[in-house]
């Protein structure tokens, strides 16, 4: 996929680091920018994705399945006892 060219402003501090880390790597200065956004964007995918189980598996969800096996437990109690020889 053809690469598009843009410009960003950063620390100094940072671009050095970055700059040394992109030798030490062997690897263009532009490749470890991708590499580093493309790891930042699956970091806030996963993120995402986790924000959206804990809605759908949170506390209430909990507190709803503990009631409904606890009128479950009630239920069967009440079966068992019935049936007693």
């Amino acid at each position: 996929m053809p690469g598009i060219k843009t410009a960003v402003s950063i620390e100094k501090s940072l671009f050095e680091k970055a700059e040394k880390l992109a030798h030490d790597m062997n690897v263009s200065r532009s490749k470890l920018f991708s590499l580093a956004i493309n790891e930042y964007l699956k970091k806030q995918e996963n993120y995402l994705l986790l924000a959206q189980l804990n809605s759908v598996y949170g506390e209430d969800q909990i507190q709803e399945e503990e009631d409904l096996f606890k009128s479950h437990q009630d239920n069967h109690k009440n079966i068992v006892e019935r049936e007693k020889w």
